[in-house]
């Protein structure tokens, strides 16, 4: 019996260990109250998530709390109650935010319970906030337009230097 009992501290302490590498790992992570939600929104959430790179996981709030701790993250208890999963990205801070927001406009049983970005405990209204930034795709659309903006004064002040000898030569 004592094996049995040393063997399933082990795997718990696996369990543990392994949501830890997720939170090292996720450069934002989100988490979400999904009771009520039904099979067809959470495979539908799901495919959306994964479509951006976000991996959405159930997990035991012992194991999240415990993991937490672990990599530091305070204040984030309360956050793990009731039947929780998180949602991690490792590459894209904004999209866990932006997908489970828009869900969570049509889904009225999906609730936002807070999470973590860039390494921080991060608030319900930090994450709403988040959640309204465009994602990587429109920021660098935003930054080209701005940096092509100089450029294409400069051209429309050439074409305008040319169109005026043009029209004195004539």
């Amino acid at each position: 019996m004592n094996r049995m009992n040393k063997e399933i501290v082990a795997k718990k302490a696996a369990a543990v260990d392994e949501v830890l590498e997720k939170f090292n790992s996720a450069v934002s992570c989100v988490v979400v109250d999904y009771r009520g939600v039904t099979v067809e929104e959470v495979t539908a959430l799901r495919k959306e998530l994964r479509d951006a790179g976000v991996e959405l996981r159930v997990i035991k709030n012992t194991y999240l709390k415990r993991a937490a701790d672990k990599a530091g993250y305070e204040g984030l208890d309360d956050t793990f109650a009731g039947p929780t999963a998180v949602a991690f990205s490792t590459e894209d801070v904004v999209a866990p935010a932006r997908i489970l927001a828009k869900f969570a406009k049509d889904i009225d049983s999906l609730k936002i319970k807070g999470g973590m970005i860039e390494g921080k405990v991060a608030s319900l209204e930090e994450i709403t906030a988040l959640s309204k930034l465009p994602n990587r795709e429109g920021l660098l659309s935003m930054l080209l337009s701005v940096l092509q903006a100089p450029v294409r004064n400069v051209a429309y002040a050439v074409k305008a230097v040319a169109d005026s000898k043009d029209g004195d030569a004539a």
